[in-house]
């Protein structure tokens, strides 16, 4: 049907029932008593109100699933593979309506919603060949007549955890390929974004015909049914997004959990943007305004740190910061806008706390302004010393520190000066120096010549230190979402000692 309205260029009839949730198979309300208001971080105009979940809906969800898990894996992969090729192929046919709820709901401008969109649909299709991919092994054996198999299975039910700031893809980086090795999936998506992070996802994968229970959506508050999500039975990973506190939080109760489960965690980030000495100025400075204030500054993975060699730190501060005050403030649908809203009060509040406390220790502010709503301008601090808080501290928002050093080995120290290890950068016109000196940054990934916002299905996606454990995409997630199961069969009778 949808590769028809494809075919056609016939528009399908939108998605609706956001005041449900998937859970166990049907579609309902959940049973708290409490209502959700989902709304529009721009505008403030509620989009939908969602009857939240409690714990025995979440008991439902998980329990529905371990039963529909085991059907749905003894499916042919090819069977598996054309439902998430389904999938893949709906995105396309509803990609202005999945982009429209992406600006609604999550504060995205045009141009992130648009980016976000085609990272999720990447991931849909790189999920498609998953099943075909899960290999087993036979390994020698130094017993006579014993074959060792190694059979990679699903693990059975995978938690997902997705946070606002990139809630379609950040949830389907973890739902598709779960699914796609066999696994069921339960979501709790952000309360910011119960729609984009987790609601919109399951439309789509029933639409492709994914059978009913094997994925749920539980939308509830943190205080009722946070710690259960994770200390449920039930599930044998979890997967999550977001801070590394409640990373930690969750890494603890998946250790106390009736059965012991395995976490992927990919957590805080405090991106160094490193530019040396013999930088192409012009390309460091249009990288460096993108990679730090796409969507506001909210990506885990958004430059904090520019870190800038003192023979050309003036030349860049300039032209930078006269790039930065061009950059359109408001409305996040049309789409010269650069910078839209931030998601929520107390996000901005916590933000103006970081742009004061940078102002009282020092910090030059080379741009910046008061904000209108939700709406805050860019802020640039130039002099910054590593030890400021705000070169310590992930900012989450369009705020961003520029530190001076000398030399190559400076630059590279106080890149590693955090307790933060996910992406990172690296400017300079030698290749190979690039390469030498990204090698250098602990951190999980670097790219030279090019912003650290980068995310490709097929490439391993995760941090060092405090920035999370394990790593999503490619063959690191079917890793993540499968285990291995030693099958020795004995060929000829063995003999024993006694």
């Amino acid at each position: 049907m949808t590769q028809t309205l494809i075919s056609n260029g016939v528009t399908p009839t939108p998605y609706d029932g956001f005041d449900r949730m998937p859970l166990g198979g049907h579609w309902r309300a959940g049973r708290s008593g409490r209502v959700s208001e989902d709304r529009d971080p721009y505008r403030d105009e509620i989009l939908v109100r969602i009857p939240l979940a409690d714990e025995q809906d979440l008991n439902e969800a998980y329990r529905v699933a371990a039963d529909a898990q085991p059907k749905w894996a003894a499916m042919l992969p090819g069977e598996r593979a054309a439902i998430l090729r389904r999938a893949a192929a709906i995105m396309e046919a509803r990609r202005e309506e999945i982009v429209t709820w992406l600006i609604k709901e999550s504060g995205s401008t045009r141009l992130k919603a648009n980016v976000e969109w085609g990272s999720a649909h990447a991931i849909m299709y790189e999920a498609a060949s998953a099943p075909y991919r899960v290999q087993g092994r036979i390994l020698p054996s130094d017993i006579p007549g014993k074959e060792n198999r190694v059979y990679r299975q699903p693990v059975g039910v995978v938690g997902v955890i997705s946070p606002w700031n990139f809630p379609l893809h950040l949830s389907n980086r973890s739902v598709a390929p779960a699914l796609a090795v066999g696994n069921a999936v339960v979501i709790k998506p952000a309360s910011d974004t119960p729609v984009t992070g987790g609601l919109l996802l399951a439309k789509i994968f029933e639409e492709a015909g994914l059978p009913p229970g094997v994925l749920s959506v539980v939308i509830g508050p943190g205080s009722v049914i946070g710690d259960a999500f994770v200390l449920h039975g039930v599930p044998r990973v979890m997967s999550f997004t977001g801070s590394t506190p409640v990373g930690r939080r969750i890494a603890e109760l998946a250790a106390k959990s009736p059965l012991l489960k395995k976490v992927a965690l990919e957590l805080g980030g405090n991106s160094p943007f490193i530019i040396l000495d013999d930088a192409d100025l012009d390309l460091a400075v249009n990288a460096a305004v993108f990679g730090k204030f796409i969507h506001q500054g909210q990506i885990c993975m958004i430059t904090n740190r520019i870190i800038v060699d003192a023979t050309i730190y003036d030349q860049f501060v300039e032209r930078f910061t006269t790039r930065v005050r061009s950059l359109k403030v408001g409305d996040p649908n049309s789409a010269d806008t650069a910078i839209g809203p931030i998601i929520n009060k107390s996000q901005m509040e916590g933000l103006l706390k970081h742009i004061e406390n940078a102002r009282s220790n020092g910090a030059r502010q080379t741009a910046g302004g008061d904000p209108k709503g939700l709406l805050l301008p860019p802020h640039v601090f130039a002099d910054v010393t590593p030890d400021m808080q705000i070169a310590q501290e992930e900012m989450f928002g369009p705020v961003v520190s520029i530190i001076k050093v000398t030399g190559e080995a400076e630059a590279i120290h106080v890149a590693n000066d955090t307790e933060y290890g996910l992406s990172s950068a690296v400017f300079t016109r030698n290749v190979e120096r690039g390469v030498r000196v990204a090698l250098q940054v602990k951190s999980g990934m670097t790219h030279v010549n090019d912003q650290p916002v980068n995310d490709l299905p097929n490439c391993p996606f995760g941090g060092e230190k405090n920035s999370g454990l394990g790593r999503f995409g490619g063959d690191w997630i079917i890793e993540e979402f499968t285990t291995d199961h030693w099958v020795s069969v004995q060929q000829t009778p063995r003999q024993y000692p006694f």
